[in-house]
């Protein structure tokens, strides 16, 4: 692979132009905007040409393999993915783990998992929300006892997005039960052949497996696969958190939504409908308005500033934008509303898979309860 060029020097429109020729000339023969996920399968072919071009980590820095951008250019490459209906490629190692690695890794674990991330040899799957440890992360239960110079691991982790397609999972696990909760969790990397590891699938409300569960029943993995310090993986967790929340609640997904609206709109004979355009309209400015709190915290990235616990309101707005999108969707749709499959064949006109898509939006990434919770507790500074 040539070396690549400093994106973060050219414009905004050149580098729009870049993305947009990229992803145009090199999408391999794989589904365009699929409402659903591709699993490692389908999707693998995109990956690796992501792969070989160095597309496919945009945010680590350039001498680690990644192409090194800002996050105002980042946010430009999601936005012509999107624009193109590019599959989303089972991306926890590129955006998860790897920026982790990068800043609490030690040198031997950065040699070793950053090129097997990059190559596609190693897909990543999060292990972080258990029966009743879902949004309060605090109260993991999953436990890691040190014997010797191995972490023996046991019990279970859920939630696991396309987790039964990863090799490697990194959990969070307790391995200290005489502090506070939040001071006993350390960060442990676990291969998913390892003996003692069982998977089960958990199908969505589309009857599509795209969750996992995952056991571990006396999981043994080296001392060595621990990121951090024993203890501190909450400190670790948070950081995690924060970044996730400000791409979860990026518009892209209920900017989508509106276009596929619109698209149902004219279908329906709606679109000509002063009463429907009204409610069109006020959908179309919160959207504008999500956009602009979305950069907020993108400006906050880009300027190397934490991200607080007020993201909780990027990702309240965003998930809660998108339902209310649509049920519009549905009621416009009418009977085609119910469909199974999509109407005409275009995933584009089928208002339930959105609908159904759009429902757990306000639970993953921290339930909506919860972050009101945090909301009023860490910036409201309201009393328990």
């Amino acid at each position: 692979m040539t070396a690549l060029p400093d994106y973060n020097a050219m414009s905004d429109a050149e580098f729009r132009r870049t993305a947009r020729n990229f992803v145009e000339t090199n999408y391999p023969d794989i589904p365009r905007y699929s409402l659903s996920r591709l699993h490692w399968d389908e999707v693998k072919p995109w990956y690796m040409v992501l792969s070989e071009h160095g597309w496919i980590c945009p945010t680590w820095p350039r001498k680690h393999g990644g192409m090194g951008l800002n996050a105002g250019k980042h946010l430009i490459l999601i936005e012509e993915f999107e624009r193109y209906g590019a599959a989303r490629v089972n991306d926890i190692g590129p955006v998860m783990l790897g920026p982790l690695l990068l800043k609490h890794g030690t040198e031997a674990q950065k040699a070793h998992f950053l090129p097997r991330i990059l190559s596609g040899e190693d897909v990543w799957a999060q292990g972080y929300s258990e029966p009743g440890a879902g949004s309060d992360l605090a109260a993991v239960r999953c436990e890691a006892v040190l014997d010797g110079e191995e972490w023996v691991i046991n019990g279970q982790k859920t939630w696991c997005t396309l987790g039964m397609d990863a090799n490697w999972i990194f959990i969070l696990a307790r391995t200290d039960e005489t502090v506070k909760k939040q001071a006993g969790i350390s960060f442990l990397l676990v291969p998913m052949d390892a003996r003692g590891v069982t998977i089960r699938n958990i199908e969505n409300l589309e009857l599509e497996a795209e969750f996992c569960e995952v056991f571990f029943d006396d999981v043994r993995v080296p001392a060595d696969h621990i990121v951090g310090r024993i203890n501190d993986g909450w400190s670790v967790a948070k950081a995690l958190l924060g970044h996730e929340r400000v791409f979860i609640g990026a518009p892209r997904l209920s900017a989508a939504a509106l276009s596929r609206l619109k698209r149902i709109a004219q279908r329906a004979g709606a679109w000509d409908d002063p009463v429907f355009r009204d409610r069109y309209v006020a959908l179309q400015c919160d959207v504008l308005d999500l956009s602009d709190l979305f950069e907020t915290y993108v400006d906050r990235l880009r300027d190397g500033r934490e991200i607080g616990a007020d993201v909780a309101m990027l990702k309240i707005f965003q998930s809660e934008l998108y339902q209310r999108i649509s049920e519009l969707m549905m009621q416009v749709a009418e009977e085609d509303a119910g469909l199974r499959h999509a109407p005409e064949g275009d995933r584009q006109l089928h208002a339930a898979a959105t609908y159904l898509s759009a429902r757990p939006t306000t639970i993953f990434g921290g339930s909506t309860e919860i972050m009101r919770n945090v909301l009023a507790k860490a910036v409201l500074e309201l009393p328990s």
